[in-house]
């Protein structure tokens, strides 16, 4: 038989999960999260090695909420006693929130289509048709790599795909990028004795920049990165962009780099360059169903709504208004009652449920007092 849901999430990672817990406090009567393997699948997939970068640490009862936290009266500092839990450990805590919520998640469950009909959305999955008033997209990014940044990417090696960096032979890498992902690649590899050459278009460094993480090195990265950098075994090239890799015979790879002013640079590598190019995200599954601006950034209304489908929202690291990225868990989950406000709204639900959300920094409606502010 056909299914008919008020709200349907697709994806049961951090957003997903998260925004059910709203969902079930706003009392949606007929709501349920479609996730094609488990809970917190996404932070399976992650190198043995990774670690959150943002810190976890339980201060509940002082009104802040850990800042890894998708859920009311949670905490992963809690739940996994650690700081910078791994991957595998928050998917542990994302389970324990669905499980103590009880909440509706139906795993294996593939989502290959969505398509607007009257009165909604058609959804078919690997288990049939189904149907919803409005549709909440919270697939993510990191099993969506972006795999084709420059010509010969395909000889590289993504490094969402490495499943530990001590698995890797070699003794000299090339790493392609030089923001988290890349300087975590960099100081794995130098853990292991390795030489990591980090190829980084901009020049972020040990240095002070924006005070905002989502475009600045954390400051638990810049610490192990310091740490690291004694050993001498990593080495940045900076200001360069990467234009193409081809192979070189035995000698193995060439990786050809350019900087602003037209000057070139040529590296080899024995192994296959590692790509720290970032994600294209799930949202690309859906790119028929959103807007994007000239420059290529994604149109949402004030309630994250997709601009070109009503009816459809999108939550979690792919929101963006403006400059303003909301790619850390302690910043998307500030969205979710703003989403499910807009839903119980034309459901005709009592939103008083969502009033503790905004009393716990979880309820961000008005993005004008967002920006950097730090002055020293």
């Amino acid at each position: 038989m056909e299914e008919r849901y008020d709200c349907l999430i697709v994806g049961g990672g951090a957003a997903g999960i998260g925004m059910a817990t709203v969902l079930q406090d706003l009392q949606v009567s007929r709501f349920t999260v479609l996730e094609r393997n488990h809970v917190g699948s996404t932070f399976h997939s992650w190198p043995k090695e990774m670690r959150f970068i943002t810190p976890s640490f339980t201060s509940n009862a002082y009104g802040m909420m850990d800042l890894n936290a998708v859920a009311r009266n949670t905490s992963p500092a809690f739940t996994l006693g650690t700081e910078h839990p791994s991957g595998q450990e928050y998917a542990a805590y994302l389970q324990a929130v669905a499980d103590f919520k009880k909440l509706p998640v139906k795993t294996g469950v593939d989502v290959t289509s969505v398509r607007p009909v009257d009165g909604g959305f058609c959804l078919e999955t690997s288990h049939g048709t189904v149907y919803a008033k409005f549709v909440i997209w919270a697939a993510g990014e990191f099993q969506y790599p972006k795999l084709d940044p420059f010509p010969g990417a395909e000889y590289g090696i993504h490094s969402s795909q490495v499943n530990s960096w001590s698995h890797l032979e070699g003794e000299r890498f090339i790493i392609v990028g030089g923001y988290e992902s890349g300087v975590d690649a960099a100081i794995q590899l130098s853990k292991h004795g390795k030489k990591a050459i980090v190829i980084d278009r901009h020049d972020r460094g040990l240095d002070k920049g924006s005070s905002d993480p989502s475009v600045e090195l954390s400051p638990y990265t810049k610490d192990r990165l310091r740490n690291a950098m004694e050993t001498g075994l990593i080495e940045f090239v900076s200001d360069f962009d990467v234009k193409w890799i081809e192979p070189s015979g035995e000698e193995g790879f060439i990786v050809y780099c350019e900087n602003e002013h037209g000057i070139s640079h040529l590296l080899q590598s024995e192994h296959p360059p590692i790509l720290a190019t970032g994600f294209r995200g799930s949202l690309c599954v859906i790119e028929d169903l959103i807007e994007r601006s000239p420059d290529g950034e994604l149109q949402l209304t004030s309630s994250d709504e997709s601009t070109a489908t009503p009816g459809l929202f999108v939550v979690g690291p792919g929101v963006v208004h403006g400059n303003l990225k909301f790619c850390f868990i302690y910043k998307f989950r500030q969205r979710f009652a703003v989403v499910a406000q807009a839903i119980g709204t034309r459901l005709g639900l009592d939103l008083t449920p969502l009033e503790p959300y905004r009393q716990d920094g979880m309820y961000l409606d008005d993005l004008s007092c967002c920006g950097e502010n730090c002055t020293c």
